[in-house]
Protein backbone atom coordinates (compact mmCIF):
# COMPACT_ATOMS: atom_id res chain seq x y z
CA UNK A 1 0.00 0.00 0.00
CA UNK A 2 1.10 3.53 -0.72
CA UNK A 3 -0.10 6.96 0.34
CA UNK A 4 -0.81 8.92 -2.83
CA UNK A 5 -1.77 12.60 -2.97
CA UNK A 6 -3.84 13.53 -6.01
CA UNK A 7 -5.86 16.52 -7.07
CA UNK A 8 -8.98 15.34 -8.88
CA UNK A 9 -11.29 17.96 -10.35
CA UNK A 10 -9.65 20.59 -8.17
CA UNK A 11 -10.12 18.66 -4.92
CA UNK A 12 -7.16 17.24 -2.99
CA UNK A 13 -7.40 13.50 -2.40
CA UNK A 14 -5.29 11.37 -0.07
CA UNK A 15 -5.45 7.73 -1.13
CA UNK A 16 -4.02 4.68 0.57
CA UNK A 17 -3.86 2.24 -2.34
CA UNK A 18 -1.73 -0.44 -3.95
CA UNK A 19 1.05 1.41 -5.79
CA UNK A 20 0.38 -0.74 -8.88
CA UNK A 21 -3.27 0.28 -9.09
CA UNK A 22 -4.24 1.95 -12.37
CA UNK A 23 -5.51 5.51 -12.00
CA UNK A 24 -8.88 4.40 -13.42
CA UNK A 25 -9.61 2.21 -10.41
CA UNK A 26 -8.48 4.86 -7.96
CA UNK A 27 -10.89 7.32 -9.61
CA UNK A 28 -13.82 4.90 -9.81
CA UNK A 29 -13.47 2.59 -6.82
CA UNK A 30 -11.65 4.69 -4.24
CA UNK A 31 -12.80 8.25 -5.01
CA UNK A 32 -16.20 7.14 -6.32
CA UNK A 33 -16.35 9.08 -9.59
CA UNK A 34 -18.06 6.71 -12.03
CA UNK A 35 -18.06 8.80 -15.23
CA UNK A 36 -14.71 7.47 -16.41
CA UNK A 37 -15.35 4.05 -17.94
CA UNK A 38 -13.40 0.81 -18.22
CA UNK A 39 -13.34 -0.42 -21.79
CA UNK A 40 -10.41 -2.56 -22.84
CA UNK A 41 -7.79 -2.28 -20.10
CA UNK A 42 -4.94 -1.89 -22.61
CA UNK A 43 -5.20 1.81 -23.60
CA UNK A 44 -6.72 1.06 -27.00
CA UNK A 45 -10.38 2.15 -26.82
CA UNK A 46 -10.28 5.53 -25.06
CA UNK A 47 -13.27 4.98 -22.74
CA UNK A 48 -11.04 5.64 -19.71
CA UNK A 49 -9.59 8.95 -20.95
CA UNK A 50 -8.99 11.62 -18.31
CA UNK A 51 -6.73 14.67 -18.32
CA UNK A 52 -3.45 14.52 -16.42
CA UNK A 53 -2.01 18.02 -16.24
CA UNK A 54 -4.27 18.92 -19.18
CA UNK A 55 -3.20 16.06 -21.45
CA UNK A 56 -5.57 13.25 -22.45
CA UNK A 57 -4.39 10.11 -20.67
CA UNK A 58 -5.63 6.52 -20.70
CA UNK A 59 -6.26 5.93 -17.03
CA UNK A 60 -6.66 2.14 -17.34
CA UNK A 61 -2.92 1.69 -17.78
CA UNK A 62 -1.60 4.81 -16.02
CA UNK A 63 -0.24 3.91 -12.56
CA UNK A 64 -1.77 5.90 -9.74
CA UNK A 65 1.77 6.56 -8.45
CA UNK A 66 2.57 8.40 -11.72
CA UNK A 67 -0.40 10.69 -11.06
CA UNK A 68 0.88 11.77 -7.65
CA UNK A 69 1.11 15.55 -7.43
CA UNK A 70 -0.57 16.05 -10.80
CA UNK A 71 -3.85 17.71 -11.72
CA UNK A 72 -6.40 15.07 -12.74
CA UNK A 73 -9.60 16.09 -14.52
CA UNK A 74 -12.40 13.61 -15.12
CA UNK A 75 -15.64 14.03 -17.06
CA UNK A 76 -17.24 15.19 -13.79
CA UNK A 77 -14.76 18.08 -13.68
CA UNK A 78 -15.38 19.75 -17.02
CA UNK A 79 -18.96 20.91 -16.56
CA UNK A 80 -22.07 20.63 -14.46
CA UNK A 81 -25.66 19.96 -15.40
CA UNK A 82 -26.38 23.67 -14.86
CA UNK A 83 -23.23 24.82 -16.69
CA UNK A 84 -22.20 22.35 -19.39
CA UNK A 85 -18.88 22.66 -21.19
CA UNK A 86 -19.26 23.72 -24.84
CA UNK A 87 -18.27 20.19 -25.94
CA UNK A 88 -20.98 18.65 -23.76
CA UNK A 89 -23.56 21.10 -25.17
CA UNK A 90 -22.52 20.31 -28.74
CA UNK A 91 -22.65 16.57 -27.99
CA UNK A 92 -26.26 16.91 -26.91
CA UNK A 93 -27.25 19.25 -29.75
CA UNK A 94 -25.71 16.95 -32.37
CA UNK A 95 -27.11 13.83 -30.70
CA UNK A 96 -23.69 12.19 -30.67
CA UNK A 97 -24.30 9.41 -28.14
CA UNK A 98 -26.10 6.25 -29.04
CA UNK A 99 -25.19 3.60 -26.48
CA UNK A 100 -23.11 6.27 -24.71
CA UNK A 101 -20.42 4.02 -23.24
CA UNK A 102 -17.47 5.70 -24.96
CA UNK A 103 -18.76 9.23 -24.54
CA UNK A 104 -16.87 10.37 -21.45
CA UNK A 105 -13.59 9.39 -23.10
CA UNK A 106 -14.64 10.94 -26.41
CA UNK A 107 -15.60 14.20 -24.69
CA UNK A 108 -12.37 14.32 -22.68
CA UNK A 109 -10.33 13.84 -25.86
CA UNK A 110 -12.35 16.53 -27.65
CA UNK A 111 -11.89 19.01 -24.80
CA UNK A 112 -8.13 18.38 -24.81
CA UNK A 113 -8.03 18.89 -28.58
CA UNK A 114 -9.84 22.23 -28.35
CA UNK A 115 -7.55 23.33 -25.52
CA UNK A 116 -4.54 22.93 -27.84
CA UNK A 117 -6.18 23.63 -31.22
CA UNK A 118 -9.14 25.95 -30.76
CA UNK A 119 -9.93 25.86 -34.50
CA UNK A 120 -9.21 22.28 -35.56
CA UNK A 121 -9.42 21.02 -39.10
CA UNK A 122 -11.09 17.73 -39.96
CA UNK A 123 -7.62 16.18 -40.11
CA UNK A 124 -6.80 17.54 -36.62
CA UNK A 125 -10.02 16.06 -35.26
CA UNK A 126 -9.43 12.71 -36.93
CA UNK A 127 -5.90 12.55 -35.55
CA UNK A 128 -6.91 13.56 -32.01
CA UNK A 129 -9.91 11.23 -31.87
CA UNK A 130 -8.31 8.25 -33.68
CA UNK A 131 -7.75 6.30 -30.49
CA UNK A 132 -11.34 6.68 -29.26
CA UNK A 133 -13.41 3.75 -30.44
CA UNK A 134 -17.16 4.16 -30.81
CA UNK A 135 -18.82 0.82 -31.41
CA UNK A 136 -21.97 2.66 -32.61
CA UNK A 137 -19.98 4.51 -35.29
CA UNK A 138 -20.96 8.09 -34.47
CA UNK A 139 -17.68 9.51 -35.81
CA UNK A 140 -19.34 11.95 -38.21
CA UNK A 141 -21.45 13.37 -35.38
CA UNK A 142 -18.35 13.58 -33.17
CA UNK A 143 -16.58 15.68 -35.81
CA UNK A 144 -19.61 17.92 -36.30
CA UNK A 145 -19.96 18.43 -32.54
CA UNK A 146 -16.28 19.33 -32.15
CA UNK A 147 -16.57 21.96 -34.91
CA UNK A 148 -19.72 23.32 -33.23
CA UNK A 149 -18.02 23.44 -29.81
CA UNK A 150 -15.02 25.20 -31.36
CA UNK A 151 -17.29 27.85 -32.83
CA UNK A 152 -19.21 28.28 -29.56
CA UNK A 153 -16.01 28.60 -27.52
CA UNK A 154 -14.67 31.25 -29.90
CA UNK A 155 -17.95 33.18 -29.76
CA UNK A 156 -17.76 33.15 -25.96
CA UNK A 157 -14.06 34.07 -25.83
CA UNK A 158 -13.05 30.78 -24.18
CA UNK A 159 -9.80 29.23 -25.35
CA UNK A 160 -8.81 26.68 -22.70
CA UNK A 161 -10.04 24.12 -20.18
CA UNK A 162 -12.40 25.67 -17.66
Amino acid sequence: MAKISLTINGKPQELDVDARMPLLWAIRDVVGLKGTKFGCGISQCGACTVHVDGKPTRSCSYPVTAAAGKKITTIEGIGTEANLHAVQKAWIEEQVPQCGYCQSGQIMSAVALLDTKPNPTDADIDAAMRGNICRCGTYKRVRTAIHKASKNLKENGVTGEE
